[in-house]
Parts: structure tokens; C-alpha cells; sequence
């Protein structure tokens, strides 16, 4: 429990700090008048000024905010609603853009830190009838050596390579029982059967073997730049995914998000740099949707007023319909909460 606190505390903090400062910096250079940065949701626990900024700690640890003067005022002095149309949006997206960032440092600081990874040879166990791996001609006992000519090394290395690759012919350099090799192509299928994956074979790693691993930073980075990357394709092939009923639908809440922090966190720093990073991603994406309260929300009354050649949305309207989606978001984190609450107890996890 004191593992899955800390972790999640951590992992949130990074990620809220990141989102916040992003906003921070750029109403700043703007010339936007910040009246406070806040880290969580009030009521308020600590608070010290500098300057025009009052920086303060809150009790609901579900986000953070940075208000600006006069969001939807242009009459208010210094106000973010007084700036341009261009101005505005960065500093509304700066905060999502910063989500993006941060997993590149996340991800290159995760190959730095020593971390124990399984290798061994991936051998094909069955293959189902009719799929794509069948009709390709791979068989029973088959070694996947590469993908696309990259290593596969483990079971995750084959699974992630397909998953990026759906609906996209790729590659496999496949060592047979007789120790020949050869090139076989297949088209990983979007949307199989169930229980067959994506090409139709199952595998296995007999014999693993553990080693530990780390890399200079000068080794570090592009590989972490290289698998931000692939973290991107593979969160927008999950969303396809989802609406074409290829995956079921999850969600988690903040005590949901926190349970899979401690179970990631167990694991090893490595695994939770990584975790971090793809909740850094869904961060960003969520708050680019154009929701009331949210940073989207926000930006579609820019863009609406853009539309309409330089007609605003009275303020009194735009804060209405921001403060009522708020208590509406609010009041589905609190059912989301509730579902986590009762899975916990029934002893599930969001972890297959």
C-alpha cells in the first residue's frame, strides 16, 4: 500500500507539473497575469506568494491548475482573454504539449536506469487455421528471429512490432525445424477472432534467461526518443482499435490509475518511467478533447470565435458552461472511482 501511494503521488506530480508549467511558462511570456499555480484541486493546505503569483498546495490531488486573469474577461488587465486568437491557443495547448514532451525525457531516463529484461528464443507453438501466420506457411516449433529485421529477443519484443504494424504487411525472419531460414510475409489482422491474435500463432520462451541492462545517455535518448514514437502509434492504434470493437473498453479512475501504479512500481524504476510516460500521452490527448472545463473546451470557444470573425462568447456564458462541466467531470471520476473501488475489493486488476 505505502508502494502504491508513493508511486502514484510521484508519477502524478510529474505529470501535472509538467501539464501546469507548461501553461505557466507561456502566459508568462505572453504577458498574461498569473494569479496562482496550483498543485490539486482546493481546499486549500498551503500557499506562498512571490511576486503576483500566489503558489499553493490542495487538498484533492485529481490535478492542478494555473489561473489566469480575466480566461474568458478581455476587459480584465493583462487577461489571457485580452491576447490574440494565436496567443491563446498556445498558451491553452502549452500544457497538453508539455504532456507530450515529457515522455521523451521519461522514456530516454528508463533505458539509463539498470533494469532486468528476459531474453531468450521465441518459438511458435501452434498456429490457427486459416490465419494469416498459417497461410504464410509458418508451422508448429517455427523461431521468430526478426521482425521487419529488427531482433525479436522476447515475447514483448514480437507483440509490440505486431501491434504497431496492424493492417500492414511485415516481414518475419523465421528459423524452421530444419534450420533453414526464410522471409515470410504477413498482414497483421486489425480486428481477429478471438483468442487467435493478430497473425494466428501462439508462442512461447522456453529457457529465458534474466539480464540486466542499461545505456549511456548518448544511447539513451535516441532510443527513448525512438520508442516515445512507437508509444504514440501504438496509443493511436489502440483508439482504432477500440472503436471498431476490436479491444473491450476500459477505464480507469484516479484510484484504478493508482492500483496499476503500484503494480507497474513493484516491477522495477524502469517499468514505472515507462508507465508514466504513456499516462503522460493519454494526459495530453485527453485534455485536447473539446470538453467544457478541460484545456479543449477552452480552445473550441477560440476556434468558435474565430469562426465567427472575432464574436466572442459572452464571459458569463463560456464560465457557465466551463463551471458546469467541471461539476460534471467531477461527478464521473466519482462513479469511475466507485467501479474502481468495487473491482479492487473483488480482488481484479486493469493489468491482463
Amino acid at each position: 500500500m505505502i508502494i502504491t501511494i508513493l508511486a502514484f503521488l510521484g508519477v502524478l506530480v510529474v505529470l501535472i507539473l509538467a501539464h501546469e508549467l507548461g501553461h505557466f511558462a507561456t502566459a508568462k511570456a505572453s504577458g498574461v497575469r498569473v494569479d496562482e499555480f496550483g498543485l490539486g484541486f482546493p481546499p486549500r493546505l498551503l500557499s506562498v506568494r512571490r511576486g503576483e503569483t500566489l503558489y499553493s498546495l490542495n487538498a484533492i490531488p485529481l490535478g492542478g491548475f494555473v489561473k489566469m486573469a480575466g480566461e474568458e474577461d478581455p476587459k480584465v488587465p493583462r487577461s489571457l482573454a485580452s491576447k490574440s486568437i494565436g496567443i491563446r491557443l498556445l498558451v491553452l495547448s502549452a500544457g497538453s504539449l508539455m504532456n507530450v514532451l515529457l515522455p521523451f525525457l521519461l522514456l530516454s531516463i528508463a533505458f539509463m536506469v539498470p533494469h532486468n529484461i528476459a531474453v531468450g528464443s521465441v518459438v511458435v507453438e501452434e498456429v490457427v487455421m486459416n490465419s494469416p501466420a498459417a497461410r504464410a506457411g509458418i508451422e508448429s516449433g517455427d523461431m521468430l528471429l526478426k521482425i521487419n529485421g529488427k531482433p525479436v529477443h522476447n515475447t514483448g519484443d514480437l507483440s509490440r512490432y505486431i501491434q504497431l504494424n496492424l493492417g500492414k504487411e511485415i516481414t518475419l525472419l523465421v528459423e524452421h525445424s530444419d534450420s533453414t531460414t526464410e522471409d515470410i510475409q504477413v498482414i497483421p489482422r486489425w480486428k481477429p477472432p478471438e483468442g487467435q491474435g493478430a497473425i494466428g500463432i501462439m508462442v512461447s520462451m522456453p529457457n529465458p534467461t534474466i539480464i540486466r541492462q542499461h545505456y549511456p545517455f548518448w544511447k539513451a535518448i535516441p532510443l527513448g526518443v525512438s520508442e516515445c514514437i512507437e508509444t504514440l502509434v501504438l496509443f493511436k492504434n489502440a483508439i482504432l482499435s477500440l472503436f471498431i470493437g476490436a479491444i473491450p473498453f476500459q477505464v480507469a479512475g484516479p484510484v484504478g490509475i493508482a492500483q496499476i501504479t503500484g503494480e507497474v512500481a513493484r516491477a522495477g524504476i524502469s517499468p514505472l518511467l515507462e508507465f508514466a510516460a504513456f499516462l503522460s500521452i493519454n494526459l495530453a490527448i485527453i485534455n485536447i478533447f473539446p470538453l467544457p472545463a478541460l484545456d479543449g473546451g477552452r480552445i473550441a470557444f477560440i476556434l468558435l470565435e474565430w469562426v465567427r470573425r472575432g464574436k466572442r462568447v459572452s464571459a458569463k456564458t463560456e464560465g457557465l458552461v466551463h463551471f458546469i462541466g467541471f461539476a460534471l467531470l467531477m461527478a464521473v471520476i466519482m462513479v469511475i472511482t466507485y467501479q474502481d473501488i468495487i473491482r479492487i475489493i473483488s480482488g481484479e486488476s486493469l493489468i491482463p
